[in-house]
């Protein structure tokens, strides 16, 4: 098992800083009462112990005559009311915090996730989808159980703490010396066996994390799974996954169970302690210490020293208890918070993600019924350039990382209206270069220019409003066909969305489901083949309208009478727009203005149809047969 982060665990103070000033700066009201019933509660138990030492004093001193009526029923009925008093407060605290935790739970979910539609997509490259789900499930449910129980026991504790320990103080300091001599033994074993297990509480989270993404991911691969007959494999895999989070569970939870049973133990003997001496003292010196108190009772004549002493002993014994307790419970919360903690601090480092660069100042702006950039001039004022597709690359050098460059040198244009293909061998390049086109990666030299326009100068969410995609690997969302359709535009007329399916050659099919067009579609389109889910993607790109299409093996699952029927709509759909497009079919990018042979990140060749098939290259021996796309 990996070891902790040492750095990130020496933070969790930090943490709990910010969780708070997330959860009560926006509740600061109810905040308030809860501090208030907190108070009630707390104190209403300080006092009801207090009137245990009239009635045991009255009874020692009196025996079965004492005046029940005049002192004993009037103190039981006092605790009983105080109790009560008590136990509302208790009740209301609860109810408010549970309504506080619920509120920052749901602000902070919807802040990941409008944070998470700001992320970079090397984010979503780099975290499983199973690891990303936890974030929004088990981290965040860990601090349910911190703001609904651990909090408000916490806070009741440092009160009672507090009030309990002002009576001690005055019934005996030398009693209260056992005390706090316990209380130290009892903080000495927290902070040993706690901080041990605090360690390991965010290797446990990410452990569960991956857990969530392994099983996110066999999921999702069943099919391939019992193809290939991998079961065993993936029940090895599992297994290995499952130990991991199993070892890193144990060592968490080993210190942390271990905590309750100590400090219960601990508490026990001081129990026995303080009963001990407080006995001694009494028998060897007359008197605990009460001597204020005492005294004031006696001179009134309502008891002998000894019943007093007796009586302040008993009530003494239950706060040395109600001192205790406090911290008990808090150390049995100690399992919660390093959780919560834990998952605290891996939704803060989410939410702390760098965000991705929104680009440039130039917009997209509808002006005089056709779309245009609008640039800002340095005299505060803006020139209007219009939109045509215009795409160049020049000089373009890109990595992933600065160690290992995926293009070379790439230069190439693409005027509007003409058709752009893409060709060659599986990490040759092509896929990245439409994703440079998005800007879903920014490159390391050169430049790429749109209309004239450094694409760095360009707005990404308007540029990528001018960019209609049709990936590979489809993706369909819980709705209706409509709804996925009109997903490229969402303004989209019904009227537009039938002609975009229709130019897909998708209407067809669409008419013969269930319900049309308002047939539901969920589980990713389970219901659909994998051809049909391709088709509503391509007719999802043609309702955009984007004067630049990239088709990314769009035809891929497509028969080969379906892709004919849908390059005639294409065609018409490409008039005016420029169009990349990435194939292995090579009869899918015969008709290509230009076609872009790439091997290792670089263009070998370049040219038509006819011109390539002169050459007698790479294209010409891909094209023959004589050499096959990996």
């Amino acid at each position: 098992m990996s070891k902790p982060d040492k750095k990130r665990a020496k933070t969790p103070v930090k943490t709990l800083k910010r969780l708070l000033k997330y959860a009560f700066s926006n509740n600061k009201l109810a905040t308030a009462f809860v501090f208030v019933f907190v108070l009630f509660a707390s104190v209403a138990n300080v006092t009801a112990a207090s009137r245990i030492s009239y009635i045991v004093t009255e009874l020692i001193d009196n025996g079965v005559n004492a005046d029940m009526w005049g002192i004993v029923y009037p103190n039981i009925i006092a605790m009983g009311c105080i109790y009560l008093v008590g136990a509302i407060s208790s009740f209301s605290y609860n109810l408010i915090m549970m309504y506080i935790a619920q509120r920052t739970l749901k602000k902070m979910r919807d802040e990941m996730f409008a944070k998470m539609q700001r992320l970079p997509l090397k984010y979503f490259d780099t975290h499983t989808h199973g690891d990303l789900m936890s974030l929004y499930t088990n981290d965040v449910d860990t601090m349910r159980q911190l703001l609904t129980q651990t909090i408000p026991q916490i806070i009741s504790s440092a009160l009672t703490i507090t009030a309990v320990f002002g009576f001690m103080l005055v019934y005996s300091a030398t009693l209260l010396l056992v005390v706090l001599i316990m209380l130290a033994a009892v903080i000495v074993a927290t902070k040993i066996v706690g901080g041990k297990s605090a360690k390991y509480y965010l290797t446990h989270q990410k452990a569960l994390g991956n857990l969530n993404g392994y099983v996110e991911e066999m999921t999702e691969g069943q099919k391939v799974i019992k193809v290939f007959c991998h079961e065993a494999k993936a029940r090895e895999q599992f297994k290995k996954v499952n130990d991991e989070l199993n070892e890193a569970g144990k060592i968490a939870n080993k210190y942390a169970f271990i905590l309750g049973p100590i400090n219960n133990n601990l508490g026990y003997l001081q129990y026995v302690l303080v009963a001990l001496v407080g006995v001694l003292m009494m028998v060897f010196a007359g008197e605990i210490g009460f001597l204020s108190i005492q005294c004031s009772i006696i001179e009134g004549g309502n008891a002998n020293r000894v019943a007093v002493v007796a009586g302040m002993l008993v009530s003494f014994l239950m706060y040395s208890r109600q001192f205790n307790m406090p911290v008990m419970q808090v150390s049995q919360q100690f399992n919660a918070i390093v959780m919560a903690l834990a998952g605290a601090e891996r939704i803060f480092e989410m939410v702390d993600t760098e965000p991705e660069d929104e680009g440039g100042d130039v917009t997209l702006e509808y002006e005089n019924g056709k779309w245009a950039w609008k640039k800002p001039l340095a005299n505060g004022e803006f020139e209007f350039i219009p939109l045509k597709g215009d795409i160049r690359f020049n000089d373009v050098v890109f990595g992933y990382t600065d160690e290992k460059v995926i293009l070379k040198n790439i230069s190439l244009y693409a005027k509007p209206g003409q058709k752009i293909a893409f060709v060659g061998s599986t990490g040759a390049g092509k896929t990245t270069i439409t994703n440079l086109i998005n800007r879903f990666y920014d490159i390391q030299s050169g430049e790429i220019t749109y209309d004239g326009l450094d694409i760095k100068s360009i707005n990404k969410d308007d540029l990528r409003k001018s960019l209609g995609v049709v990936l590979q690997d489809t993706h369909l969302f819980t709705g209706t066909v409509m709804d996925n359709i009109r997903y490229g535009r969402l303004n989209a007329t019904d009227e537009e969305c039938i002609r975009a399916a229709k130019l897909a050659n998708a209407d067809f099919f669409i008419t013969h489901l269930p319900d049309g067009y308002g047939t539901m579609i969920t589980g990713d389109g389970a219901n659909l083949s994998q051809g049909q889910r391709q088709l509503l993607a391509i007719a999802r790109a043609m309702v955009s309208e984007c004067p630049v299409l990239i088709l990314d093996e769009a035809t891929s699952s497509i028969d080969t009478r379906t892709e004919k029927l849908i390059e005639q709509g294409m065609d018409k759909l490409m008039e005016g727009r420029t169009v990349f497009v990435i194939a292995h079919r090579l009869s899918t990018v015969r008709n290509s203005k230009a076609i872009m042979v790439l091997e290792h990140g670089e263009i070998i060749e370049r040219g038509d149809h006819e011109q390539l098939i002169a050459q007698k290259g790479k294209y010409y021996q891909l094209y023959t047969g004589a050499f096959e796309l990996d």
